[in-house]
Protein backbone atom coordinates (compact mmCIF):
# COMPACT_ATOMS: atom_id res chain seq x y z
CA UNK A 1 0.00 0.00 0.00
CA UNK A 2 1.36 3.42 -0.92
CA UNK A 3 2.11 5.89 1.83
CA UNK A 4 0.43 9.30 1.70
CA UNK A 5 2.64 12.23 0.87
CA UNK A 6 2.86 15.05 3.34
CA UNK A 7 3.62 18.56 2.19
CA UNK A 8 5.19 21.35 4.18
CA UNK A 9 3.26 24.50 4.99
CA UNK A 10 5.75 26.47 2.90
CA UNK A 11 5.05 24.31 -0.15
CA UNK A 12 1.28 24.50 0.35
CA UNK A 13 1.38 28.29 0.67
CA UNK A 14 3.52 28.57 -2.46
CA UNK A 15 1.08 26.46 -4.48
CA UNK A 16 -1.96 28.27 -3.03
CA UNK A 17 -0.45 31.66 -3.84
CA UNK A 18 0.17 30.57 -7.43
CA UNK A 19 -3.45 29.37 -7.62
CA UNK A 20 -4.74 32.68 -6.24
CA UNK A 21 -2.68 34.62 -8.77
CA UNK A 22 -4.42 32.71 -11.55
CA UNK A 23 -1.53 32.81 -14.03
CA UNK A 24 -1.91 29.07 -14.69
CA UNK A 25 -4.92 26.76 -14.75
CA UNK A 26 -5.46 24.18 -12.02
CA UNK A 27 -4.32 21.35 -14.27
CA UNK A 28 -1.17 23.26 -15.23
CA UNK A 29 -0.40 23.93 -11.57
CA UNK A 30 -1.08 20.28 -10.74
CA UNK A 31 1.40 19.06 -13.32
CA UNK A 32 3.93 21.75 -12.39
CA UNK A 33 3.93 20.82 -8.69
CA UNK A 34 2.95 17.16 -9.01
CA UNK A 35 -0.18 17.33 -6.84
CA UNK A 36 -3.86 16.64 -7.38
CA UNK A 37 -5.95 19.64 -8.57
CA UNK A 38 -8.41 18.99 -5.72
CA UNK A 39 -5.61 19.52 -3.21
CA UNK A 40 -4.70 22.82 -4.84
CA UNK A 41 -8.34 23.92 -4.64
CA UNK A 42 -8.48 22.96 -0.95
CA UNK A 43 -5.20 24.78 -0.14
CA UNK A 44 -6.37 27.86 -2.03
CA UNK A 45 -9.64 27.91 -0.06
CA UNK A 46 -7.76 27.54 3.24
CA UNK A 47 -5.45 30.39 2.28
CA UNK A 48 -8.30 32.70 1.34
CA UNK A 49 -10.24 31.82 4.52
CA UNK A 50 -7.12 32.43 6.61
CA UNK A 51 -6.62 35.87 5.08
CA UNK A 52 -9.97 37.01 6.45
CA UNK A 53 -8.77 36.34 9.99
CA UNK A 54 -5.58 38.26 9.32
CA UNK A 55 -7.45 41.45 8.51
CA UNK A 56 -10.28 41.16 11.03
CA UNK A 57 -10.19 42.83 14.42
CA UNK A 58 -11.42 39.64 16.08
CA UNK A 59 -8.47 37.67 14.70
CA UNK A 60 -6.06 40.35 15.90
CA UNK A 61 -7.64 40.38 19.38
CA UNK A 62 -7.33 36.59 19.60
CA UNK A 63 -3.64 36.76 18.67
CA UNK A 64 -3.06 39.56 21.18
CA UNK A 65 -4.72 37.57 23.96
CA UNK A 66 -2.66 34.47 23.19
CA UNK A 67 0.52 36.57 23.03
CA UNK A 68 -0.24 38.11 26.41
CA UNK A 69 -0.90 34.69 27.93
CA UNK A 70 2.42 33.45 26.56
CA UNK A 71 4.22 36.51 27.93
CA UNK A 72 2.74 35.91 31.40
CA UNK A 73 3.82 32.28 31.22
CA UNK A 74 7.36 33.26 30.24
CA UNK A 75 7.59 35.88 32.99
CA UNK A 76 6.54 33.24 35.54
CA UNK A 77 9.23 30.89 34.24
CA UNK A 78 11.85 33.65 34.44
CA UNK A 79 10.84 34.29 38.05
CA UNK A 80 11.13 30.57 38.86
CA UNK A 81 14.57 30.32 37.32
CA UNK A 82 15.77 33.47 39.09
CA UNK A 83 14.69 32.12 42.49
CA UNK A 84 16.31 28.78 41.71
CA UNK A 85 19.56 30.43 40.63
CA UNK A 86 19.67 32.61 43.76
CA UNK A 87 19.00 29.61 45.99
CA UNK A 88 21.73 27.53 44.34
CA UNK A 89 24.26 30.36 44.41
CA UNK A 90 23.68 30.77 48.18
CA UNK A 91 23.83 27.01 48.73
CA UNK A 92 27.22 26.75 47.03
CA UNK A 93 28.54 29.96 48.59
CA UNK A 94 29.06 31.99 45.47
Amino acid sequence: MAKRKTYSAKFKSKVALDAIRGDLTLSELASKYGVNPNMITRWKKQAVDGMEGTFSKRGQARRDASDEARIKELHAKIGELTVERDFLSKAFGR
